[in-house]
């Protein structure tokens, strides 16, 4: 099963965020199958990038979003 969750990079204390399209048996930071956009929960403004067309295509091919990237993926909409 295929879900849209977030991964984590960084340095210690400097949290970012890359949005990715992952097999549920991959670990958090492990192997994806595509890059879906970024989140810098640090940045005041405008701290998420996402690719709505590419994030909408995995969730037709029934792809899963975990409640963060749900959350995040209403804040793009708006």
């Amino acid at each position: 099963m295929v879900v849209i969750r977030l991964r984590r990079e960084g340095t210690k204390n400097r949290p970012f965020y890359r949005i990715v399209a992952a097999d549920q048996r991959f670990r958090r930071d492990g192997r994806f199958l595509e890059i879906l956009g970024t989140y810098d929960p640090l940045k005041e403004s405008k701290n998420v990038v996402l690719d709505l067309d590419k994030t909408n295509a995995w969730i037709s091919k029934g792809a899963q979003p975990s409640e963060t990237v749900r959350s995040l993926i209403k804040q793009v909409k708006v």
